[in-house]
């Protein structure tokens, strides 16, 4: 079973390092590349000011986080909820930094970077030159966008989530039956070995009797020499 969690975070501002703080975290669960249903959804009081550009880019406010939860209170759920999923992010580096400093705080680790795919980075390798930003790969694959009138954690990953499938390689992706068939993807073409199908172990029955066999011939006889159907008939 491969785990994937498409992932994003609001924030007060750019930088954790300069005192910016997490106020949204979202995240999508997929099972071999298909969403299912299952999410991770949480709104932060970030302990400072909400700047302007901030507040316009997502539109939460001072106010409205006042009562919400602090990182230290929710972070031990969110690690549950991730546990080894791969985390899916577009511009991983934004929201890891953001992520990685709250745990700092705690006194826990950061996650892996073998634990973090970068859609960013995949996109920009599949279409060189090209707009990467999410919204540009909405319009690119045909993904509805329209809800996204300000940026939201958990609407923006569920938006990852088929921006992901898509650079993967579409919704077929996801229709693997088992994690052996899945094709790995490490930023080269996906390759998937291909067993070649075995002869059944004995024939199946044919569908037609003797009785209707013969009535078929007799009508074929009917036709005249020149019928098609005599040109299959193998007997």
């Amino acid at each position: 079973m491969r785990r994937e969690i498409a992932f994003d975070t609001e924030t007060t501002g750019l930088d954790p390092r300069n005192g910016d703080r997490l106020v949204e975290i979202g995240g999508v669960e997929l099972i071999n590349h298909v969403p299912t249903g299952r999410t991770y959804h949480v709104y932060l009081n970030p302990e400072r000011d909400m700047p302007i550009e901030a507040f316009n880019v997502h539109g939460l406010s001072e106010e409205f986080l006042a009562d919400k939860p602090k990182f230290a209170e929710v972070a031990q759920e969110f690690l549950e909820f991730v546990d080894d999923a791969t985390l899916v992010i577009h511009n991983a580096a934004f929201d890891m930094g953001f992520i990685n400093m709250e745990l700092g705080r705690l006194g826990l680790g950061p996650f892996p970077a073998e634990q973090v795919l970068d859609t960013l980075a995949i996109a920009r390798r599949k279409h060189p030159g090209s707009p990467a930003s999410l919204d540009a790969l909405c319009s690119r694959y045909g993904i509805d966008n329209s809800r996204r009138t300000k940026h939201g954690a958990l609407l923006d990953s569920e938006i990852l989530a088929e921006v992901y499938i898509e650079l993967i390689g579409g919704k077929q992706a996801g229709l693997a039956l088992s994690v052996e068939d899945e094709a790995d993807y490490s930023g080269s073409e996906s390759r998937r070995a291909r067993v070649p199908a075995r002869p059944r172990p004995r024939p199946l029955p044919p569908l037609l009797g003797e009785a209707e066999i013969e009535a078929h011939r007799a009508f074929v006889a009917g036709m005249g020499e020149a019928a098609l159907w005599r040109r299959y008939d193998a007997d």
